[in-house]
């Protein structure tokens, strides 16, 4: 009888783990290096699928070397593959242009976003004894920009935009010793791309009075980039709101990711995002206004809770 007991209860045992191991969905999501805020928002995305799910989804966050490697991983990778990059590369893979040339635009045609997330936002910081109030004002001065990232080729691309190529001094430094260097009085400001409030920009505006440059209408509509407000107090003496530009950036599926689990991520993160943003605030920059940003096609599952939760959404997104 006891040996008869043990066997049956070996079996619930064992059915009970084989039924939790089918309900558990597992999600692969691909973002950043290791050492960027994107892999850390990664990190805590996957915390927030593990509580907001009570343990249904599983997120494995993979290093990446950028959203071109992303994208591209699309074409072979199956099942529950999550990525982000920007909605402009996913249009250039889809297109068979840029870095995607020769690439089979076929395989990427199955892309479909899930929601947004903290944009790469540009900020222009200025000493304030600098007197820089505006980009004219960089006349002369020394900058530095950086290298390799996509904020120094931005902040090249701004200055040729705005008629300032070949006026200002670039430093030849790493965005690394940004600000220990505008701390020192080396250089008048930095460069530099990343979700507000950016980690760099907090830590050069303690202990130094800093200005960070708004754009005018006129010059975000020459960059050709999405428009951001940051809001006055997020950083250190800061009074007024900062307009500036920003590169959307989005966490895309494919289509072979079924609807439900497209669904379930979709709505934990919406539910789950003000609780992420308590802990770190670049997540109370993302809005449902921000679905305006995604060109191409929404997954199917992250329409039905687009349709529940009444967010505003495009015919040429569905």
């Amino acid at each position: 009888m006891k040996r008869t007991l043990g066997a049956i209860a070996a079996g619930v045992m064992a059915l009970s783990m084989a039924t939790a191991a089918q309900a558990e969905t597992r999600v692969t999501l691909k973002s950043a290096k290791a050492a960027s805020s994107y892999y850390q928002m990664a990190a805590q995305f996957a915390e927030a699928m593990k509580v907001g799910t009570n343990g249904d989804v599983i997120v494995t966050v993979e290093e990446s070397q950028g959203s071109v490697q992303n994208v591209m991983e699309a074409m072979v990778r199956p099942g529950n593959y999550v990525f982000t990059s920007p909605p402009g590369l996913v249009g250039l893979a889809q297109a068979a242009k840029g870095p995607f040339k020769d690439r089979p635009a076929e395989k990427f045609a199955g892309v479909r976003a899930l929601f947004p997330i903290p944009s790469l936002t540009m900020h222009f910081v200025m000493r304030a004894d600098s007197g820089v109030t505006d980009f004219p004002g960089l006349e002369g001065k020394t900058i530095l920009l950086g290298k390799g990232s996509f904020g120094a080729s931005e902040g090249e691309k701004y200055l040729k935009l705005f008629g300032l190529e070949g006026k200002v001094n670039l430093a030849d430094a790493e965005l690394s010793n940004a600000v220990a260097a505008i701390k020192n009085g080396q250089i008048d400001g930095f460069v530099t791309a990343g979700s507000w409030p950016a980690p760099n920009v907090i830590e050069a505006a303690a202990g130094t009075d800093v200005n960070v440059l708004s754009l005018s209408d006129e010059q975000l509509a020459l960059t050709k980039r999405d428009k951001t407000v940051i809001p006055a107090g997020t950083y250190s003496n800061q009074d007024q709101d900062i307009t500036t530009a920003s590169l959307s950036v989005v966490a895309f599926a494919t289509d072979q990711m079924d609807d439900d689990t497209a669904y379930q991520l979709t709505r934990t993160f919406w539910e789950q995002k003000a609780k992420m943003g308590e802990s770190s605030s670049w997540w109370n920059g993302v809005a449902p206004e921000m679905l305006a940003n995604i060109t191409g096609k929404i997954h199917a599952g992250a329409l039905r809770y687009y349709a529940e939760a009444g967010f505003p959404i495009r015919d040429d997104q569905r």
